[in-house]
C-alpha cells in the first residue's frame, strides 16, 4: 500500500466522528473524581443554593475554514505557503464562512487535504527529523529510534490535535512510523516514517475538525463542561483564527480554563496581540461585505464616461481604508460601536487622499485624517461600500438601503415579486432619486421598496464611486430619508444624520451581538441560547458598547463553556 493511501485512511472516519466518543474527552489529570467540576465553582444540582443549570444550545462539530487551516499550518511549521488557497471555497451561511452546518468535506476537499498533507510532510520532514536524534546517521539503533518516534508523536501530535494523544493513539502512529521506515528503497528509513506520520496526522479528523465532545461527567442533566483543551481551542480560533499558543496549552495542562476569570484573563491577553487584529478584521470583512469590494466592483466595472477618475487600483485602496479604519477604532481608539458608525475621520494614504481631494499623508501607509463631520460619518460613508452598493453608471438607493436594513439592522425585507420591472435608464434631466420615485407609486414595488429606498436616499450625496457630491447632472441632490419599522423611526437629512440615528438604535446593537454570536460560535442562535444572548447584551451595554468587551463576553457564556453530551447510537 502506498504512503498516500495509508495516510488517507484516516479520512474514512470523518462521517461518523460526531457520534462516537473520543480518547482524551476525559480530564486525564483529574484526581478527585469530579472531572474538574469543582474547579468551576459549581455545586450539586440538588443543593438549594445551586445556580441554574447551564443551557449551552447546540454544539455542531466545526471543520477548519481555509483561513483557520492556513493559520494553523503556519503555527505548526512556520509555513506561509497558504495551501488552503487551492482548496474549494468554503460554503457560506448567514454571511459567514465558518458556519458548522455547511462546512462539509466533499470528495474534492478530501483530495485537497491529501495533496496538502503530502506536500507539507515532504517539505517539513527534514526539519522535524531534528526532534528524533537517535534516528540520525547511517547506523541507527531501531529501538532507540522508535523511542524518539514515540516522543515525537506525543509532542507534535499534541500540537496537531490540540490536545494530548492517548497511549492507544500514540501506539497507532508509532506503528505507522515503523511501517513507513520499510517503504523506501533503503533498509531502514526513519525520515519516511516521520513523513507518513505527518501525512496521517494532517488528515485526521482531530486536526481537520475542532473536535469538542466534553467531559465525561455531566454538569447537570445531559450538559457537560468542555475539556480544558477544547476551551483552549475555542479561545484561540475565536480570537486568533488559529490553534492555541504555548501559554494556552500551559493553562490547559494545569486545568485552569474552567475558571471564568482565567478565561477572561486569557481573552484579554490574546486580544492584545497582533493576531487578534486579523481575527477581528475577518469578522468585519465578512459582516460588512468588505471582501466583496474588489471582485464585485472590478467584475461590474464603472462607466468610464461618467466616472473617468475610476481605475482598477481604487477598489483595493477602498477596502484597505475601511479595514484600517475599523482596526484603528477597535484597537487604537475606544472600540465603541458609535465610533464605527459616526466617527468624522478615516484612514488614508497619499493615493487615497488624492481621490478624496484632501490634504493628507504622504507615502503608502494609512494614517488618520479628519474629514468634514457634516459630510462623513463612519464606515458607511466610505467609498468602498458606497461604490459596492451602486451601479456601474449611478448610485443605487435600493442596494444601499438593503445594506442598512439587512446588515446593520438584521432585518430581512420580503423577497421581490417575480415580475420586477426593469430599472429606469440613466436620464441626465433627472436625479437618481427622481427616477426611482416610481417605486413609491407602483403597487408592485411599493411594499418592499418602502423599507429600502427611503434609507438609501440618505446616501445620495455619494455617487457611484463613493465621492461626495452636492449636485447630480447639475441638479441639487436631495438626501432626505426616513427610517420605518425600527426603534429609531423618523426622518433624517443625509447619511450623517442617518448614521447617528442608527448609532442610538437598540436594534442595531442587538444586531451586532447576533452577528458576533454567529461568527464566534459558528452557528445561528436558538431558543436555548436566550440566557447566553442576554449575558452578551448586558455585557455590551455595561461597557458602553465596546466591541472588545463584547468579544471577551463571548468567552463567558454557557454556549461557550458547555455542550450537551453526545448520545452514542
Amino acid at each position: 500500500m502506498s504512503i498516500s493511501r495509508i495516510a488517507s485512511l484516516t479520512l474514512a472516519v470523518l462521517p461518523v466522528l460526531a457520534c462516537k466518543s473520543t480518547p482524551g474527552a476525559e480530564d486525564t489529570n483529574d484526581t478527585d473524581g469530579t472531572d474538574g467540576i469543582d474547579d468551576m465553582g459549581e455545586c450539586d444540582v440538588g443543593d438549594g443554593d445551586c445556580e441554574a443549570a447551564p443551557r449551552p444550545g447546540p454544539t455542531p462539530i466545526r471543520r477548519l475554514t481555509r483561513v483557520e487551516y492556513d493559520n494553523t499550518i503556519y503555527q505548526l511549521f512556520g509555513d506561509n505557503s497558504h495551501p488552503a488557497d487551492a482548496f474549494p471555497p468554503d460554503e457560506e451561511a448567514g454571511g459567514f464562512d465558518n458556519q458548522a452546518d455547511v462546512l462539509v468535506v466533499s470528495p474534492l476537499l478530501a483530495e485537497s487535504y491529501l495533496s496538502a498533507a503530502e506536500q507539507l510532510a515532504a517539505t517539513h520532514t527534514p526539519t522535524l527529523m531534528q526532534q528524533l536524534p537517535h534516528c540520525q546517521g547511517d547506523s541507527v539503533d531501531e529501538a532507540s529510534c522508535e523511542g524518539d518516534a514515540d516522543a515525537f508523536v506525543r509532542s507534535f501530535g499534541k500540537l496537531v490535535f490540540r490536545r494530548p494523544l492517548t497511549d492507544e493513539e500514540v501506539g497507532t502512529y508509532v506503528e505507522l512510523f515503523a511501517r513507513g521506515t520499510t517503504l523506501a528503497q533503503v533498509p531502514y528509513s526513519p525520515d519516511m516514517g516521520v513523513q507518513l506520520v505527518v501525512q496521517a496526522l494532517l488528515q485526521s479528523p482531530h486536526f481537520i475538525y475542532r473536535v469538542e465532545l466534553g467531559m465525561a461527567d455531566p454538569r447537570a442533566g445531559d450538559v457537560v463542561a468542555l475539556t480544558h483543551y477544547e476551551i483552549a481551542s475555542r479561545l484561540s480560533y475565536l480570537l486568533w483564527n488559529s490553534m492555541p499558543d504555548a501559554l494556552l496549552f500551559e493553562a490547559a495542562d494545569a486545568e485552569r480554563l474552567h475558571d471564568p476569570a482565567e478565561l477572561e484573563a486569557q481573552a484579554r491577553r490574546m486580544l492584545d496581540t497582533p493576531r487578534a487584529h486579523e481575527a477581528v478584521g475577518n469578522f468585519h470583512r465578512q459582516w460588512l461585505h468588505l471582501d466583496e469590494i474588489e471582485p464585485v466592483i472590478l467584475a461590474n466595472g464603472k462607466d468610464p464616461e461618467i466616472y473617468p477618475e475610476f481605475y482598477d487600483g481604487l477598489p483595493s485602496l477602498w477596502r484597505s481604508e475601511t479595514e484600517a479604519f475599523i482596526d484603528h477604532v477597535v484597537f487604537e481608539e475606544d472600540a465603541n460601536l458609535e465610533s464605527l458608525l459616526t466617527a468624522p475621520y478615516t484612514m488614508m494614504n497619499e493615493e487615497l487622499a488624492g481621490f478624496y481631494g484632501v490634504d493628507g499623508p504622504t507615502g503608502i501607509g494609512f494614517t488618520r485624517v479628519d474629514l468634514d463631520p457634516g459630510k462623513y460619518a463612519g464606515f458607511m460613508t466610505q467609498p468602498g461600500l458606497m461604490a459596492l452598493f451602486a451601479k456601474p453608471d449611478r448610485s443605487s438607493p435600493i442596494h444601499r438601503g438593503m445594506f442598512v436594513r439587512e446588515t446593520i439592522l438584521c432585518q430581512t425585507p420580503p423577497p421581490p415579486p417575480d415580475n420586477v420591472p426593469e430599472p429606469p435608464s440613466v436620464d441626465e434631466s433627472q436625479t437618481t432619486r427622481e427616477q426611482f420615485a416610481q417605486h413609491a407609486e407602483d403597487p408592485v414595488c411599493a411594499g418592499c421598496h418602502a423599507l429600502m429606498d427611503p434609507i438609501g436616499f440618505g446616501f445620495e450625496h455619494f455617487d457611484g464611486i463613493g465621492r461626495y457630491r452636492a449636485t447630480e447632472w447639475g441638479l441639487e441632490v436631495d438626501a432626505a430619508g426616513e427610517l420605518k419599522g425600527t426603534d429609531v423611526d423618523g426622518t433624517f437629512d443625509g447619511a450623517v444624520e442617518l448614521a447617528h440615528r442608527l448609532a442610538s438604535s437598540d436594534q442595531v446593537k442587538a444586531c451586532v451581538v447576533s452577528q458576533w454570536f454567529r461568527f464566534g460560535y459558528g452557528r445561528y442562535e436558538t431558543e436555548e441560547d436566550e440566557d447566553s444572548i442576554a449575558e452578551l447584551h448586558a455585557a455590551f451595554a455595561a461597557s458602553d458598547y465596546d466591541i472588545k468587551e463584547l468579544i471577551v463576553a463571548l468567552t463567558q457564556t454557557d454556549a461557550f463553556r458547555y455542550r450537551h453530551a453526545i448520545q452514542e447510537d
